[in-house]
C-alpha cells in the first residue's frame, strides 16, 4: 500500500501530518475507514469531515486546520481525488487472443482482446490493444485507435470511426440511420439514405445505451475527449465540441453544433440547426430552442414544489397574455396622467 508521502510524490500537493500513514483504497468521509483516503469537496461538508473515520483526507486551502487527521492539501480535492483513484483502481486488462466462438474478417494485432461472439467484418483497421467484448458488432470498413475498449454488446456500424483509448459501454450503438424521411402526398413516409459516419475522437466515452447516428449526408462528428452519459441521443450531422459533457437522458437533435466545453444536464434537450456557444452550461431538464451565442448558465426547467402551489401557478400561466396586456394599459395610463399633471 502507498504512503501519504508516496501519494504526495506523485501528484503533489502539501503534506500534513504523518507521511508514513498507508492508503489503501478511496472512499466517501461517511464510509472510509482508517486505511481509506477521502476528500472534502466544499466548506458546507466540515461536519463530515469532523465525523469520518477515514486514515487521512484531502482538503482544500481553505479548511487547512480544520482537522487533526494526516492529509493533503490540494487546490481541487475532487480533481486530486479522480486521479488518485484511477492510480488505485486500474481497469482489468483483457487477455489477449480472440475466443473461439468470435467471428473476424480482418487482420487484428496479436494485442487484441475479441471476446465470445462478437463480430468484426471485413476491411477494418483495428489499432494495438484494443479490446472487443463479448457479443459487440464491428461492421466493415470501420476503424477503431489504440487502447479503445468496447464492453459487451456494443454495435458499430459500417464505415464508422473510433478514436484511441475511447471507452464505448455495453448496449451503445454509433452509426445508426439518423432519422431522415420525406413525406409522401398521402401520408407515407420516404426513407432518406443516411450516407454519411459517426466519428469519435480520442479519450471518448459513451455510456450504456447511447447512440450516436450517422450523417444523412456528412459526418456526425464528437470531437477529443468528450464525455456522454448513459441513455443519450446524438442525432445525424451533430457536431459536439471536444471536452464537452452531457448527463444522462440528454437528446441532441440533427445538425445541432455543440462548442467546446460545453456541459449539459441530465435529460435537457437541444434542438437541431443551432448551435451553443463554446464553455456554456445548460441545466438539467432545459429545453434549448434557439442559437446560444455567448456562453453562460442556461436553465428553463421549472423546480419541484408542492401540487397546490404548481395549479396556482398554472393558473395564473395561463392568464399571462391577459395580465400583460392589462399591465400596458396601466403603464399607458401613468404616462397620459403625467403629461396632463
Amino acid at each position: 500500500m502507498p504512503t501519504l508521502a508516496e501519494i504526495v510524490e506523485r501528484f503533489g500537493g502539501l503534506l500534513v501530518g504523518d507521511g508514513s500513514v498507508s492508503i489503501s483504497q478511496v472512499a466517501s468521509l461517511e464510509h472510509a475507514g482508517e486505511e481509506e483516503i477521502s476528500f472534502l469537496a466544499g466548506l458546507k461538508y466540515r461536519s463530515l469531515l469532523a465525523q469520518t473515520k477515514a486514515g487521512a483526507v484531502i482538503i482544500p486551502p481553505a479548511a487547512e486546520g480544520s482537522t487533526a487527521k494526516p492529509g493533503i492539501v490540494a487546490d481541487n480535492p475532487y480533481l486530486y481525488f479522480a486521479r488518485l483513484a484511477q492510480w488505485l483502481n486500474p481497469p482489468r486488462q483483457a487477455e489477449a487472443g480472440i475466443h473461439p466462438s468470435a467471428v473476424v474478417l480482418s487482420p487484428i494485432p496479436d494485442s487484441v482482446s475479441v471476446g465470445a461472439l462478437a463480430y468484426i467484418g471485413p476491411d477494418c483497421e483495428i489499432a494495438e490493444n484494443v479490446v472487443i467484448g463479448p457479443g459487440c458488432i464491428v461492421e466493415s470498413g470501420v476503424s477503431v485507435g489504440e487502447s479503445t475498449r468496447l464492453y459487451g454488446h456494443v454495435s458499430i456500424y459500417q464505415d464508422c470511426v473510433i478514436g484511441a483509448r475511447c471507452i464505448l459501454h455495453s448496449g451503445a450503438v454509433i452509426g445508426a440511420d439518423g432519422f431522415g424521411y420525406a413525406r409522401e402526398r398521402d401520408g407515407s413516409w420516404v426513407k432518406i439514405p443516411q450516407i454519411g459516419r459517426a466519428v469519435l475522437g480520442d479519450d471518448v466515452e459513451i455510456g450504456a445505451n447511447t447512440t450516436v447516428d450517422r450523417g444523412a449526408l456528412g459526418d456526425t462528428i464528437v470531437e477529443r475527449g468528450v464525455k456522454l452519459d448513459n441513455l443519450i441521443q446524438i442525432a445525424h450531422n451533430v457536431k459536439v465540441g471536444e471536452n464537452s459533457a452531457m448527463a444522462g437522458c440528454v437528446g441532441v437533435a440533427g445538425s445541432a453544433e455543440i462548442g467546446a466545453r460545453v456541459m449539459v444536464g441530465g435529460q435537457a434537450g437541444i434542438s437541431g440547426h443551432l448551435k451553443i456557444a463554446d464553455d456554456t452550461v445548460v441545466s438539467a431538464r432545459t429545453l434549448i430552442s434557439k442559437t446560444i451565442a455567448k456562453p453562460g448558465v442556461v436553465t428553463s426547467a421549472m423546480p419541484g414544489m408542492p401540487h397546490d402551489d404548481w395549479m396556482k401557478n398554472v393558473a395564473h400561466f395561463r392568464h399571462l397574455d391577459l395580465l400583460v396586456a392589462r399591465l400596458r394599459e396601466l403603464e399607458k395610463r401613468v404616462v397620459d396622467l403625467e403629461k396632463e399633471a
